[in-house]
């Protein structure tokens, strides 16, 4: 008797959508806003412009169309250690991706080339000199890609803050590809820029999504500096978690890291004049969290995706507000509480202006110019700095945040006239010769020999203002330099000089109202972004347990999870698999690399608290 044949081959597996993407492969129950409409809009082949704030998840947006489109997603990044990030974060999730760039011998970059060729790349990350190269188009020509992504599109633009020649090229793509589906992604673009990347890199009927430039879990802060390294010093004291503080020059790091490093704190330096096996250990040990504050000039920049970094610190003021919120915006990615402290000086701005305007190319320099005095305007501003951020990037906004100095602590304004008329007498006295620290010292009457060597004790001047601190005096200077009263004269040794405005003050003819100065740090008020309720003592054991398995596994801890997703097992406490994938971040290869460990670590913890 014949038996029926029985069809025991397993059903073919559905292809993927976006929705079982998000969840199975990155551990997500929901997108952002935004996302879905763009991730839909490259599966179907459309052209795309994502304008989204660091750490809003402008990488989804081309990373989950790359694996529902057919073929290999070629990804453009600028920076090696960026490549390098997103590769290791991928390659976690179970994704097969690879990047291709000079930092590989020659060997493993013809491993990678074979592999390209057979198709067993998802996505492969490359430089734009690398995409420019004709053998490399010629060899895409015969694979199938699935779409280019042109990350930190802002480049490509001459009205960009970070305008780069080689981007400039990325146009020739769409000609030479025409039928494949191009995205330029930026976290920072002005009007002027976005249409700029569209123009350039010849996108066809985009779809632009641009989504809020808010970060409201980052708190900004500015204030005067006076002396910065111990103003930094007494700042780092006070936070806990990983930093970054920025300086414009390699000697400022250097310093400032010497200082802090005898502090006892585990800081390290970052900048160009280092060599190249130097910078990656010290970004390894950061991204390891073997290091908690990295003072780098903007050469420690793009390539840091470290998801927990809790406080971002500008020792001396950025060169544009792209800049300043591109660097900021490195702090809480996670979406955890995060702070920004900027430390702003006049003379700083002076000398950043003297940079600028000594540039050969005019037109770029009209440009930065302009962009500078706009970041001027937000380290000066007396209303809520969030309003003015988004303000500039046309977010406009009429109320207030609530999470800023400003607003947490709004400034005390008092009749300034006599305090004025102190410091501009002071500096008529002195012929408007002086800087501004000399000028401090003979209004607080100091008994110092180039005072009494230049018979400047004896002016009436001298001590009138011994009943302040040096740094309240310094605050004052720049309020009265902010309002026009006195400006820095950069070609003659930063002397004070009046201007036409000081007269009538110092005659008493006008009102003048100054803020009462900030000198010190005060405790923090209660933030409005505070994470939700969890175990704080169980939060402590995952974070020691994935430093382990970070170790076992050769990879940043962050790349196991993130702080974020350590704070939703605490407050959760799954104790099966069906709970864990329900934990935001936790997706089917972490489940199966690093599930059991997590979970034998949360049932222990339970049945210790019941016992």
């Amino acid at each position: 008797m014949n038996m029926p044949v029985v069809d025991t081959a397993p059903p073919e597996p559905s292809p993927p959508t976006p929705q079982s993407v998000l969840e199975q492969v990155f551990g997500y129950a929901t997108f952002r806003d935004g996302q879905q409409q763009v991730i839909e809009h490259l599966c179907d082949g459309g052209d795309a412009l994502v304008l989204l704030p660091t750490g809003g998840g402008k990488s989804l947006c081309y990373q989950i169309p790359a694996l529902v489109r057919p073929g290999t997603a070629i990804v453009v990044s600028p920076l090696i250690s960026l490549m390098q990030d997103q590769v290791e974060q991928l390659q976690a999730q179970g994704v097969r991706a690879a990047y291709l760039n000079s930092s590989l011998d020659m060997d493993v970059q013809m491993q990678v080339q074979d592999t390209l060729r057979e198709g067993g790349y998802d996505l492969l990350y490359v430089s734009p000199e690398r995409l420019l190269q004709h053998h490399f188009q010629a060899q895409l020509q015969a694979l199938t890609v699935s779409l280019f992504a042109i990350d930190e599109a802002h480049c490509v633009s001459h009205w960009g803050h970070d305008f780069r020649q080689d981007y400039r090229m990325l146009g020739q793509i769409k000609r030479r590809f025409p039928d494949i589906p191009v995205v330029g992604l930026t976290a920072t673009a002005d009007v002027a820029t976005q249409a700029d990347i569209q123009a350039q890199l010849n996108l066809q009927s985009p779809l632009i999504y641009k989504g809020s430039f808010d970060r409201p879990n980052i708190r900004y802060r500015v204030m005067s500096k006076y002396k910065g390294f111990d103003q930094v010093v007494a700042y780092v004291k006070q936070q806990d978690g990983s930093g970054i503080i920025y300086c414009n020059s390699r000697a400022k790091v250097d310093d400032l890291n010497a200082k802090l490093y005898r502090q006892g704190f585990k800081s390290a330096a970052y900048h160009a004049g280092k060599d190249a096996d130097e910078r990656e250990f010290v970004q390894r040990q950061f991204l390891n969290d073997k290091v908690d504050v990295v003072v780098a000039t903007v050469a420690f920049g793009m390539g840091i995706n470290k998801s927990n970094v809790r406080f971002v610190v500008h020792h001396d003021v950025p060169r544009s507000v792209e800049s300043y919120y591109q660097e900021t915006g490195r702090a809480g990615r996670d979406g955890l509480d995060a702070e920004a402290l900027l430390l702003f000086d006049e003379k700083d701005s002076a000398r950043v202006k003297q940079w600028i305007e000594q540039g050969e190319n005019a037109e770029r320099t009209d440009v930065e110019l302009q962009k500078f005095a706009a970041m001027e305007s937000f380290a000066e501003a007396q209303t809520c700095r969030r309003q003015v951020l988004l303000n500039y990037f046309s977010q406009f906004s009429d109320s207030a945040c609530g999470n800023c100095d400003i607003c947490l602590d709004p400034p005390k304004m008092v009749d300034g006239v006599v305090t004025a008329q102190k410091v501009l007498s002071c500096i008529l006295r002195l012929e408007q010769q002086a800087a501004t620290q000399y000028v401090i010292d003979v209004l607080r009457g100091k008994q110092l020999r180039r005072l009494q060597e230049a018979g400047h004790d004896q002016l009436s001047t001298y001590g009138i203002g011994k009943d302040q601190s040096d740094s309240y005096w310094h605050n004052i200077m720049n309020q009265l330099i902010h309002q026009g009263l006195i400006r820095v004269d950069i070609t003659a040794n930063a002397a004070l000089r009046l201007t036409e405005a000081a007269r009538p003050v110092l005659k008493g003819e006008v009102a003048l109202k100054l803020a009462v100065p900030r000198l010190e740090f005060k405790p923090d008020k209660k933030a409005r972004h505070a994470p939700a309720n969890y175990d704080r003592t169980l939060f402590v054991r995952l974070k020691h347990l994935r430093k382990v398995l970070a170790e076992e596994h050769e990879v940043p801890p962050y790349v196991v999870f993130s702080d974020a997703t350590l704070v939703d097992m605490a407050a959760k406490q799954p104790t099966s698999t069906a709970a864990m994938l329900d934990i935001s971040g936790v997706g089917q290869t972490k489940l199966a690399r690093y599930g059991e460990a997590f979970l034998q670590l949360i049932d222990d913890y339970l049945n210790k608290e019941l016992a």
